[in-house]
């Protein structure tokens, strides 16, 4: 099964017409490692899923790259700006393992929300679910320390730290490499 409709089911039953749709307008892209989902400056409206491989979402700043976010297998995302306003992206989303990415347009997204009211409650169920993940972060980002986010992010994503490499999990944290190096040792 599309494992697209399988993330969106998880916020509610969607009938075998609705399936029938969504499939007909995913398409599955296959990306290597080291490939782009999105570049900041692009306006490119997608919601996607991985089925396989990884994914971090990062920042240029000062041209260092700040890490806000990992995808992992099944995980529903999307950059917000150009999802929900069609605005160009501020953040990069990039491959850090082989992927199969099954997305689908902001167009079609509309569309299908158009077509099926009943697809509206998935819809404002999927942007609850993720704003209660950056109030999540936010807070895990201005009051935990050090080790409490790092615990927590072995907690929330055990084998992350097998797969992605310890200056990507610094960054995302907040740390430095020398400082991570550290809480990794206690």
């Amino acid at each position: 099964m599309n494992p697209l409709i399988n993330e969106l089911e998880k916020f509610g039953h969607i009938a075998e017409s609705v399936k029938k749709v969504i499939t007909s307008r995913t398409k599955i892209i296959q990306k290597s490692k080291g490939g782009y989902l999105l570049k900041a400056g692009q306006i490119l409206g997608n919601l996607f899923v991985i089925d396989t491989g990884l994914v971090r979402a990062f920042y240029i700043q000062t041209d260092k790259e700040i890490n806000t976010w990992f995808g992992l297998e099944h995980t529903l995302l999307g950059s917000t700006l150009p999802l929900y306003l069609n605005k160009p992206a501020t953040e990069y989303i990039q491959c850090l393992e082989d992927s199969t990415i099954y997305p689908l347009t902001t167009t079609d997204l509309l569309k299908i929300y158009s077509d099926f009211p009943e697809m509206n409650s998935i819809g404002r169920k999927t942007a609850e679910s993720y704003c209660v993940f950056l109030e999540e972060r936010i807070a895990a980002l201005q009051t935990l320390t050090a080790i409490e986010k790092y615990k927590r992010l072995l907690g929330d994503y055990p084998d992350l730290v097998m797969r992605v490499s310890l200056g990507h999990i610094a960054s995302f944290l907040g740390v430095t490499q020398e400082t991570l190096s550290r809480i990794r040792k206690e």
